[in-house]
């Protein structure tokens, strides 16, 4: 199969229509990382129907289609189409019409996707199997994606299997085989199916069975059960008509119980009438008497409240009153204490002008000798930087100078230990050099002769192939004429079992003469159209009315009209039948017509298509009345042709399978020849790549020896150098320490000079804290000066507000002093209205007990009648319920 070219549209990265044109040779696409290569291998996986997003490197299907970028909007859709050349029309027949197969894959959002071969809708499968037969397809090892070479070295032997299998053209097969297995397990689950299904039958057939024998003994047992239930019936309506007598004489006595109760109840519903109109009046009376005393109770209430706010208002008066002269009081003192304050602050804010005249002079001489003492602490600090740096570099220098002595001494003793272990891998190496080439000779011989075993092996496996591929194939060839045979036979005996179970089910258990008649082939259509259903009908004697009676044959033969032909002739029948046969003539189709005219009664003529004229003037087209007597005696013809052809089939299927048999047992033996030589071949081939192995590891082993002892001459000669190198290295190192200075002496310098700027630092700082001390006096007193002015005005105005405030005081105790005198009075009057508010109470409460008792007594008559009338009521509902217990 050869791919001609690929198109795409909407796929992943290609967003316009592109086109990649397979030429015959080698096709190659060159591009950086992300152009879109490996979309145009997914592309061709794709579009021969691979269905896995994870393998097109999605999470969806739909994730091939272009999703759309900065500058171009998504695609709703994709296509891929691929041509193949089919110009040797070795495509499967459904694609086989054109030098050129155009195959399309195109994927909707949201609809899924669809094929297309040649212009017309395909099935994916379709497509799949496509490829398979051609041993390629979306899964074929021979679509090498990125990582996949890797996998393929390291991949188990079923992996490989795969890709010999596509070389060898045999992909297609393995998936028909699948196919195939698939239906049999369907057609297998389909038939344990059936099997269930035929066992839930019978267990339904043993349930009914069961049901049936239940219904006729429930039949019985209810007809059982009408008999008694008649009976029962009878003797319920015998006691039932007994106790209805009575009941009617229980009724009339409950009706007149009923009426007397009815009086009795009407007369106690008078009695509590009566006495349930004498109660609203008192009620009434009772209501306003209770009203009037607690509009009395209330006013009293009303006076105690007054009274406590009296006393209370009198309470508040007094306590304001005090209230009012402690506060004037204070108000005085305040006064005092206000210009007691005010003169001590004029005497600090003297004080604190006074200081303020020499402040600035004192802080400029501290400031000044702050200064001083820092620019001093900076030189003797510069001073000591310079030291320290020089004491530093002279560390360093010493410190590099040791490192260096120390490391060419180190140097030098490594250099001369590996040079002695140099000079003795070398003398080793070289022993093992002449024994790699001994191994090398030795394993050219054994290799030689490993390849002319596995050659022999090869020759004797190829003449074994041969031997099995001629057994098989007429092996093959038996298995076939065997299928045939036997499929032939087969297929004859279930038409004769067909057959003799069909006539088997038209006979009649009481005999019928069709069963023991016979036409000749191609007469039983007129057969059936002369005697039709009268041929089943059985043979009988005198006792039995209807059938056929033997009678003896016509003493002389009527002629047939025209020298029509007997049909009696060409007819097997028994002796019952032949007075009916010698009246019955065959004709032509086109001579019947003519010839009814000239028989004589009883007579008729018959076609062998079935045609019927009768003497009477009837006639029977073989198209409008097909007879099923004509069929079965075709039927009982065909089962007897049948009967010799079976047996001589399954004598020719004996045959076939005994050389089948033959031919098997010989493709056995070749097979196992085959199998024999495979191993020897193998065993041979393992042989001579373990030779060849053996070479290949002897030779490696010569050629690192040599590499080795190459590799070591040249770093023993590097090493001798080295050794040399360290040397003078050495010699300069010690050199250099000794023109190095005292570096104990650059120390002691460096620590006096840190004596002498601590000394300086700590005046500095001393001089500096005196300056910052006088500045923060100097700020305290300034912001004192301004509280002090501040306080002197809050206490000015405060003893204004004081004087204006005392003056207030005053009044208000005099406007105090005159409510309280008011309300001293109050209570005294308050007491009078209460007396005479005690006489009103106690006269309305005379008048409300009056009442209360009076309605007591009403009452208690109602509560007497209307027990009294709930009594009678209740015998009356009694004797009402007795009355239609009875009707």
């Amino acid at each position: 199969m050869h791919f001609s070219k690929l198109r795409l549209l909407g796929f992943k990265s290609f967003v316009d229509p592109t086109e990649l044109v397979i030429a015959p040779g080698l096709t190659g696409v060159v591009g950086p990382n992300g152009c879109g290569k490996s979309n145009l291998l997914e592309a061709l996986r794709w579009v021969m129907g691979e269905n896995r997003p994870t393998a097109m490197r999605g999470g969806g299907m739909e994730d091939v289609i272009f999703a759309g970028a900065s500058s171009r909007p998504a695609r709703n859709f994709a296509e891929v189409t691929l041509h193949l050349d089919n110009g040797d029309r070795t495509a499967p027949a459904a694609f086989n019409e054109a030098d050129t197969i155009e195959i399309v894959r195109r994927i909707t959002r949201d609809a899924g996707s669809a094929y297309k071969a040649n212009g017309k809708e395909a099935r994916a499968r379709d497509v799949q199997m496509l490829f398979a037969d051609a041993s390629t397809g979306a899964h074929s090892p021979s679509l090498v994606r990125q990582g996949q070479i890797s996998e393929l070295i390291n991949a188990k032997p079923k992996a490989r299997r795969r890709v010999l299998e596509e070389a060898a053209g045999i992909s297609g097969l393995y998936q028909r085989r699948h196919e195939a297995e698939l239906k049999l397990n369907g057609t297998e689950s389909n038939l344990a199916r059936v099997e269930d299904v035929l066992e839930q039958l019978r267990a339904q057939l043993q349930q009914l069975e069961k049901q049936a024998r239940q219904a006729a003994r429930y039949r019985e047992i209810a007809e059982a059960i009408r008999q008694a239930e008649g009976l029962l019936l009878y003797r319920r309506w015998r006691e039932a008509e007994d106790e209805r007598a009575s009941m009617v004489a229980a009724l009339t006595d409950a009706t007149k119980a009923a009426a007397s109760a009815q009086g009795d109840a009407a007369r106690a519903a008078n009695v509590r009438a009566e006495a349930e109109a004498a109660v609203p009046p008192l009620r009434e009376e009772e209501a306003i008497a209770g009203a009037v005393l607690q509009r009395q109770l209330v006013a009293r209430d009303a006076l105690d409240d007054r009274e406590a706010r009296a006393h209370q208002e009198i309470e508040t008066l007094e306590a304001r009153v005090t209230q009012l002269t402690s506060d004037a009081e204070r108000e005085r003192n305040l006064n005092t204490d206000a210009g007691e304050r005010i003169a001590e602050l004029e005497t600090e804010r003297t004080d604190l002008a006074n200081a303020a005249e020499t402040e600035a002079a004192t802080l400029e001489t501290a400031q000044e000798a702050a200064r001083t003492a820092a620019q001093a602490l900076q030189s003797e600090e510069a001073e000591l930087d310079r030291l320290t740096e020089d004491a530093a570099r002279l560390a360093a220098r010493h410190q590099s100078a040791e490192r260096r002595m120390a490391e060419a001494e180190t140097q030098v003793t490594r250099i001369d230990t590996d040079l002695a272990e140099a000079r003795t891998t070398v003398a080793e190496t070289t022993d093992a050099l002449a024994a790699a080439g001994d191994k090398v000779t030795q394993a050219i011989v054994a290799n030689d002769s490993a390849q002319a075993a596995a050659a022999q092996a090869e020759t004797a496996l190829d003449t074994a192939e041969a031997a099995r591929a001629d057994a098989q194939a007429t092996e093959s060839d038996a298995r076939a004429a065997r299928s045939e045979a036997q499929g032939e036979a087969s297929a004859l005996d279930a038409e004769r079992t067909a057959l003799e179970r069909l006539i088997a089910r038209e006979s009649s258990d009481e005999g019928q003469l069709l069963d023991d008649i016979r036409a000749e082939p191609g007469f039983e259509a007129a057969l059936g159209a002369a005697l039709a259903d009268d041929l089943k009908a059985p043979v009988i004697g005198t006792d039995k009315a209807t059938g056929w009676v033997a009678l003896s044959p016509y003493g002389k033969a009527t002629d047939l009209p025209g020298g029509a032909a007997r049909l009696a002739d060409h007819v097997a029948a028994p002796d019952v039948l032949a007075r009916r046969l010698a009246t019955i003539g065959l004709v032509a189709r086109d001579d019947g017509a003519k010839l009814q005219a000239d028989l004589t009664p009883g007579q008729r003529l018959v076609s062998r298509e079935g045609d019927l004229w009768r003497w009477d003037g009837y006639r029977a087209a073989a198209e409008d009345a097909p007879s099923a007597a004509a069929a079965r005696l075709e039927q009982m013809n065909r089962l007897s042709a049948l009967t010799d052809t079976a047996a001589l089939a399954r004598t020719k299927a004996d045959t076939a399978a005994a050389a089948h048999d033959t031919a098997r047992a010989a493709l056995e033996t070749a097979q196992a020849t085959e199998a024999q030589a495979r191993r020897t071949r193998r065993q041979s081939d393992e042989a001579a790549t373990a030779a060849a192995r053996a070479l290949g590891a002897a030779e490696t082993e010569r050629n690192t020896a040599k590499g080795r002892l190459d590799t070591l001459t040249n770093a023993v000669r590097r090493r001798e150098e080295d050794l040399a190198a360290a040397h003078t290295e050495r010699d300069a190192a010690h050199a250099a320490m000794t023109e190095l200075g005292n570096l104990d002496t650059a120390r002691a310098t460096l620590d006096a000079r840190k004596v002498t700027v601590e000394a300086a630092r700590i005046d500095m700082i001393g001089k500096r804290a005196l300056a910052d001390e006088t500045r923060r006096e100097i700020e305290t007193r300034a912001k004192r000066r301004d509280t002090v002015a501040k306080e002197i005005d809050t206490w000015t105005s405060r003893l204004s507000t004081a004087e204006t405030r005392t003056r207030e005081l005053e009044t208000r105790i005099t406007e105090t002093q005159e409510k309280l005198n008011s309300a001293r009075a109050l209570p005294g009057e308050l007491q009078a209205d209460r007396a005479k508010l005690a006489d009103t109470i106690d006269q309305a409460e005379t008048r409300r007990k009056a009442a209360a008792d009076a309605l007591a007594t009403a009452e208690a008559a109602l509560a007497r009648a209307t027990d009294a009338e709930r009594g009678a009521e209740r015998d009356a509902g009694e004797a009402r319920e007795a009355r239609a217990r009875i009707a």
